[in-house]
This record gives C-alpha cells, sequence and structure tokens, in this order.
C-alpha cells in the first residue's frame, strides 16, 4: 500500500540536513528507524551503553562543529534519560535533536 515507511522519511531528511552520526541505543518502539539507518551508508549510528551518554555526545558533536548534534532513545525511561544532554545543549544554545520512539496506548 504504501511505498515508503515512516523511518525512510527520517533518514532522508536526516540526510538533507547534514547529519552524519546519531548516538543513542535500539529498542522496539524504533525499530522501522534502525532498520533505515542500517542501510544507509553516509549517517553513522554509534551505539551507547546509556542513553544519558549518547546524548552529551551528541552535544558535544554539536558544539564542536556547530552542526546538528542527533540523539535517539526508545520510549519510556529511556527518552527520560536524554534529559541532561539535551539541556547541555539548549545552555549552550547548540542545536540538538532527539529521536524518540513511541508505542501504542
Amino acid at each position: 500500500m504504501f511505498d515508503k515507511t515512516a523511518g525512510s522519511y527520517v533518514t532522508e531528511l536526516l540526510k538533507e540536513w547534514k547529519v552524519n552520526h546519531i548516538y543513542g541505543m535500539p529498542g522496539d518502539s524504533i525499530n522501522e528507524l534502525m532498520e533505515e539507518l542500517r542501510k544507509e551508508e553516509s549517517i553513522r549510528f554509534i551505539q551507547v551503553r546509556h542513553e544519558e551518554t549518547g546524548a552529551l555526545a551528541a552535544a558535544a558533536l554539536s558544539k564542536l562543529t556547530g552542526n546538528i548534534g542527533v540523539c535517539l532513545s526508545i520510549a519510556g525511561p529511556g527518552a527520560v534519560h536524554l534529559l541532561n544532554g539535551l539541556y547541555d545543549a539548549q545552555k549552550d544554545k547548540t542545536p540538538m535533536l532527539a529521536i524518540i520512539g513511541q508505542v501504542d496506548s
């Protein structure tokens, strides 16, 4: 029915924004996006052991390069763990994007 998935649209948009690194943890609520990122050679996904580390790494990349920093997490508690990195980027006025999964309720 549909030719493209939501993950493929997000991946295309990230390429337009010249995103070349995404830091985060994969999981059920973002599997569709992870599959598209796996196929994409121009965007490197860097898996971290904790979501907070991913958000802080994305904030640091943004501060050092001036490009948008991107972090990724599953829905729920994983998303909450991104807050310290997002707050750090906001305080330094550097661009950040958090991609967070969603589950049906």
